[in-house]
């Protein structure tokens, strides 16, 4: 309380001292230190501290160089610490030195302050541990390509391990943004275009994260994604609908079956209201109507965002008050609002402190819950000497996800696998960049190499993974004018036997890159002269084998018709160069699907595959939004068959006198049915099917897509092996937003379509729901369950 005096918090835990009680439950621990502390006390909880930011220089984010320079050490941490900020992450460091450093930090915080709480610790996690010489692993729309919550699951308890044995307790991840424009730089960061696939990678990875310990923090609530033109941090001008039907589903579907412990908000504003200051998103629907009962952190200097770039707050103090009343807990990533500003608000009357209980409880509790609050806590689980962030364990994950992800969209004539003894040329910009693996948020780009120790790791470039006697010529550069590459490019594809193209993007920062966080496009040609070079080598007539290392689809239209092969690998990580040359040898099946779609034209966007009928080719427009190659497309090197596609647990329609009429099943509005297919292998090698589930709804009181993704399945099978797939599908998933603004199941006809795309429908299955018109809310069923019962393969026993 203000004014108190200091009370002596050292004795021994018991009855003076309930807090450090490790038998009371997290939140009885922090309702009874909430009371003891002032206010200057309760607001260095709710900060962060990045220690080693260098706010000059051309490195720094845009208007990082705006912010207050924060508090001296030592003052930073007299009253308490909230967060440390990125220690691993802000400078490259030996990852042993890196922990022991974390310590002694730790032990500073502890004795410099009255309570003695240590700082609870944040980083970026988006494609691993970012820190030097920790494993990088695929981008997220990897993670979308490959379909496979498990992996993803596996991948991120791996994550999480490195991250706890350093002594981190929460990581800045995953990002469960819907793409609703490909020229949004941060595209590479999301899983994909379809609600459901980004539901349900992500919370798979919220399982694996906090699986290991570490609190894993949703970001972006939310719009983001959704911005004007794709432009970074621009308004986004939303409707009601497609806020409830598309952006969030997937922050629900985390939440509930991931169980995050924090979320982040987005710097966005929808429809004129700055989300930083939204309480009825931030509270009410979050807090209240879902039940989060976790911490929202502010995305890095969001709060003074309010004043600086939404104009909705005269001061920092009134920013602080508008993020406080909306619901965020914590100001990161360091003392900015939440200081001096806040206090001086505060005493003035102007922000209650009430706010500021409420949100230090969630705090409290949150560090109660990870030990912080105990008196045996210790700033490492276990040696320092034995922190190590990338291992074989590691990379082995990183190359199965690269493996699965790399998408075969083209194969004409069979020229992949390539044919041993072929003279093969190997030209592009990215052939031989081993940086083209990597997304902006990996620490190689992210931060840079260690000064005297390099990358620490080994990063092999698509060139050095295939190996052997290949002609190489770049061709041109990544970006820039400068086209007087071009001549020995076509001059090798004309002396070879097949050509291998690879073009696409360099991830970076700020417009330090054609790809990442702030690095938005104006349109979906691909950068500098890189579309030249793919004409003039395609002219000459050899077989090319187009290949794209990007963040996100670049159109492919009638001028790339010419390509033999399209293959497509969206930031594959550490181990990327190894699965992509794997694939295109013929070493590993490819086995990816498009988590977005590849569009024909540069322009007529933004375009989802999400879009009713008025969204899809039409007389009306000569702008046609067909994609070269839609969501969920993939190829393989085998073949497989698709039958006996039925559905069970419904009621077929009968006439009065019980015959069947039409064979459409009834489908309760409450209730659910079992949708199974047979897949057989039907080719001469191994190889992995997707099966995916789409729901058509031909009438509706809304408008709504021609498909949508409800059901997956990822099916490896060996050689002349079948599967038996089922999905258990309830009726809750044909929901949506209806006339009145609420979510709903509405009776009537609907198709349930299994294909292997969402453009290739293999089989149509006709069903009607039945019942009166239902309402339905967060609570209702928001995933398919699917089982896989497999057969034993022909001949074998």
């Amino acid at each position: 309380m203000r004014g108190q005096e200091p009370i002596d918090t050292r004795s021994a835990p018991g009855e003076s001292e309930p807090w450090r009680d490790a038998e009371r439950s997290p939140a009885e621990r922090a309702d009874a230190l909430v009371p003891l502390m002032t206010l200057e006390e309760k607001i260095a909880q709710l900060v962060g501290v990045w220690v080693g930011a260098d706010a000059s220089g051309g490195g720094v984010a845009p208007h990082q160089t705006d912010m207050s320079p924060g508090p001296e050490w030592g003052e930073a941490i007299r009253l308490g610490l909230g967060q440390l900020t990125r220690p691993f992450g802000t400078a490259a460091v030996d990852p042993v030195a890196g922990a022991r450093s974390l310590a002694v930090s730790q032990a500073e915080i502890v004795k410099a302050s009255r309570f003695g709480i240590p700082a609870q610790v944040h980083e970026e996690c988006l494609t691993g541990f970012a820190a030097w010489g920790a494993t990088v692993y695929p981008t997220p729309l990897s993670w979308g390509a490959a379909f496979d919550p498990e992996l993803v699951e596996e991948m991120a308890g791996r994550i999480g391990r490195s991250m706890r044995a350093a002594g981190i307790h929460q990581g800045l991840a995953p990002v469960v943004d819907v793409t609703r424009d490909y020229r949004w730089g941060r595209t590479e960061e999301t899983i994909g275009e379809d609600p459901y696939l980004v539901g349900t990678i992500g919370a798979a990875y919220v399982r694996g994260l906090e699986g290991a310990g570490i609190v894993a923090t949703l970001k972006h609530f939310a719009g983001y994604s959704a911005s004007r033109g794709g432009r970074n941090l621009a308004p986004v001008p939303m409707g009601r609908r497609e806020l409830a039907d598309v952006v969030l589903p997937p922050f629900e579907i985390a939440l509930r079956h991931g169980r995050p412990r924090s979320v982040m908000h987005s710097y966005t504003e929808i429809d004129g209201m700055p989300v930083a200051a939204d309480e009825s998103l931030l509270t009410g629907l979050l807090r209240e109507e879902w039940g989060f009962e976790g911490t929202v952190v502010a995305d890095y200097f969001a709060i003074r965002f309010l004043e600086r770039l939404h104009r909705v707050a005269a001061d920092g103090g009134a920013a602080a008050g508008l993020a406080l009343r909306a619901g965020i807990d914590v100001e990161l990533p360091t003392v900015d609002t939440f200081g001096a500003p806040l206090v001086e608000a505060v005493k003035a009357g102007t922000v209650d402190e009430a706010l500021i209980d409420r949100a230090l409880r969630r705090v409290l509790t949150q560090k109660a819950e990870q030990g912080l609050l105990d008196e045996d806590w210790q700033p490492l689980p276990g040696p320092a000497a034995e922190v190590r962030l990338d291992d074989e364990e590691g990379q082995e994950i990183s190359l199965r996800l690269a493996r699965q992800a790399i998408v075969l969209l083209r194969n004409d004539d069979g020229v992949l696998p390539l044919a041993e003894g072929r003279r093969i040329a190997l030209v592009g910009p990215v052939a031989d960049d081993p940086m083209a693996m990597l997304g902006c948020y990996t620490f190689p780009l992210h931060v840079g190499p260690h000064p005297e120790k390099g990358l620490g790791m080994e990063l092999p470039s698509l060139r050095e993974a295939l190996g052997g006697d290949l002609m190489y010529a770049k061709g041109c550069d990544i970006t820039g004018d400068d086209t007087s590459g071009i001549a020995e490019a076509v001059a090798l594809a004309e002396r070879s036997d097949v050509c291998v193209l690879a073009v696409g993007d360099r991830a970076g920062l700020f417009g330090r890159g054609t790809s990442g966080e702030g690095c938005d496009a104006a349109d979906l040609r691909l950068p500098g002269v890189q579309a030249e070079l793919v004409e003039a080598v395609l002219a000459t007539g050899t077989p090319v084998v187009l290949v794209l290392l990007a963040g996100r689809p670049y159109a492919l239209g009638p001028g790339t018709d010419a390509a033999k092969a399209v293959v497509y690998g969206f930031f594959p990580g550490q181990r990327g160069g190894q699965a992509l040359a794997e694939v295109l040898t013929g070493a590993v099946n490819p086995s990816g699907r498009l988590p977005v779609g590849v569009p024909r034209d540069a322009g007529g966007l933004p375009a989802t595959y999400l879009a009713p009928p008025l969204g899809r080719r039409s007389d009306v427009s000569s702008v046609d939004p067909t994609p070269a190659y839609p969501f969920g497309h993939g190829l393989s090197y085998t073949t497989f068959e698709w039958s006996q596609a039925h559905v069970q647990g419904g009621v077929t329609e009968r006439a009065a006198d019980g015959k069947v009429t039409g064979g459409v099943t009834e489908w309760a509005v409450d209730g659910e049915v079992a949708v199974e297919v047979t897949v057989r292998n039907a080719g001469p090698r191994a190889g992995a099917e997707v099966v995916q589930l789409y729901l058509h709804d031909p009438v509706a009181q809304t408008t709504r897509p021609v498909v949508r993704l409800i059901g997956y399945a990822r099916v490896p099978l060996e050689a002349g092996e079948s599967a038996r797939v089922s999905f258990t599908v309830p009726a809750d998933l044909t929901s949506f937003t209806g006339t009145r603004g609420r979510r709903i199941v509405e009776p009537g006809d609907v198709e349930l379509r299994l294909g292997r795309s969402c453009a290739e429908a293999v089989a149509t299955l006709p069903l009607r729901l039945t019942g009166p018109e239902r309402e339905v809310g967060h609570r209702r069923h928001l995933t398919a369950p699917v089982q896989i019962d497999r057969d034993s393969p022909e001949g074998r026993g």
